[in-house]
């Protein structure tokens, strides 16, 4: 097939790696204009782009889809379908309707549950014991046109959504080929989603931070595992803040926030407790709780708050 590809973050790479080494030929990678990046602001490419050009294809990064250059320009490539992967823009009915096989959307969640921008880190927010990837046809909706395919995966206890989004990346791209191959000789069928069923993401920002003691250890290490690795989950240690990495359930008791055990550093909540395994004072480095407590002792009946 002759295939327009649009993304723009890591999680679209293994896609378009996979299709750059397939037998179709790429046209064009569509993806996001450079952006400043940092403190110092440096102007940087995507990882899209980054990609693309190492295999030496064409990219174009159009500030919007919605004037008629952009379209006359997709529609000379004469695409026979269009991937997109965490594009990150809204396509324009006029270029959903350019291509024969369709807008291929591939979504890290088994739609319709999690339409939105961050599905991964809300399955895993959530607790979800299982997710997968799904392949779809592009509609002017949020994530509603019809289902191609879907691949389903486990998520494992103490997975976090940085290592959740890698696998389901590589599934993703997996399925896109597997779908393309189907799509082209007819031997898939669209459904349509049930809405009934749907469920949307929630925006992932800071203010989800701030861990409530009070709340169970499962939620807590939810939370800490699905805010990896941003914004992630903070607390106050000593009045310092401290961001929490990585944790463990732990069947012991205490009162909320306090230290019951030092080897390893444990922590109660308001059902069970954690064991922090990695954390980090703010300015300092990401460090395993006992190379933390050499420098920053601490004691039973200590609180986080």
């Amino acid at each position: 097939m002759n295939i327009v590809f649009m993304g723009t973050p890591d999680f679209a790479v293994p896609t378009l790696e996979k299709l750059a080494q397939s037998r179709h030929n790429i046209l064009a990678v569509i993806t996001q204009p450079d952006k400043p990046v940092g403190r110092k602001q440096i102007l940087t490419p995507p990882d899209v782009k980054v990609c693309a050009e190492k295999f030496g294809l064409t990219v174009l990064q159009p500030e919007t889809l919605k004037d008629e250059n952009s379209y006359k320009e997709i529609k000379e490539l004469a695409p026979d379908v269009i991937v997109v992967v965490a594009y990150g823009k809204i396509l324009p009915k006029n270029i959903l309707d350019i291509p024969e096989y369709g807008c291929v959307n591939v979504h890290g969640s088994l739609l319709p549950k999690y339409r939105g921008a961050a599905p991964i880190q809300q399955a895993v927010l959530n607790g979800d014991k299982v997710t997968g990837v799904t392949t779809m046809y592009m509609a002017e909706g949020l994530d509603t046109g019809d289902i191609l395919m879907r691949a389903e995966t486990e998520i494992g206890e103490n997975e976090t959504s940085a290592e959740l989004f890698d696998r389901l990346a590589l599934l993703g791209a997996d399925l896109l080929l597997e779908t393309l191959e189907k799509l082209e000789n007819g031997s898939i069928t669209p459904v349509k989603q049930d809405e009934e069923e749907a469920t949307y993401t929630v925006k992932i920002t800071k203010e989800m931070c701030p861990i409530d003691w009070t709340k169970s250890a499962e939620v807590i290490h939810n939370q800490v595992r699905g805010l990896q690795t941003w914004p992630v989950a903070s607390a106050k240690l000593n009045g310092k803040d401290v961001k929490i990495h990585s944790t463990r359930l732990c069947e012991k008791n205490g009162k909320a926030g306090e230290i019951i055990d030092i080897d390893p550093l444990t922590v109660a909540c308001g059902e069970d407790s954690l064991i922090i395994k990695e954390l980090q004072l703010s300015g300092k480095k990401r460090m395993d709780s006992k190379s933390f407590m050499l420098g920053h002792p601490l004691g039973i009946g200590d609180k986080f708050e």
